[in-house]
């Protein structure tokens, strides 16, 4: 299984012409079925994409049924476990704690691939590794 991150999110929903390719990419991502998420990637991407001043923010309820679509793939709570793994991997890897909660989440939830631009194309952390879907 592979986790997406928020930036695939954002991209999947851009209208803007300079994301034209990024947003075709992402929208075929999105198209698979060996996908998973997290709480903190979906909170994410609803705070950036509602953002006042964002270029073509979307309504409350546009982002919120986009949202909704997302929940047919697995989705990775918050926990304290999570909490837990996230600072052990923020000190191990010296990660910032989000980018290391999205290591953690997507290792609880089963995925051995992280699909975003965020981080180091090929990076592995302890057998969860990072794709750049738009590379």
């Amino acid at each position: 299984m592979r986790f997406v991150d928020t930036n695939v999110l954002l991209y999947a929903v851009s209208s803007a012409h300079a994301d034209r390719a990024k947003a075709a990419r992402a929208a075929a991502l999105l198209d698979e079925t060996d996908l998973a998420l997290s709480v903190q990637v979906l909170q994410e991407f609803y705070v950036q994409a509602t953002r006042v001043g964002a270029t073509a923010a979307l309504s409350h309820e546009s982002a919120v049924a986009f949202i909704s679509t997302l929940l047919r793939f697995p989705v990775q709570e918050t926990t304290v476990p999570l909490l837990r793994a996230a600072f052990a991997a923020r000190a191990r890897w010296r990660l910032s704690y989000w980018d290391a909660a999205i290591v953690e989440a997507a290792r609880m939830v089963g995925c051995d691939t992280i699909c975003t631009e965020d981080l180091q194309d090929g990076q592995d952390f302890g057998g969860v590794r990072i794709a750049n879907p738009f590379v």
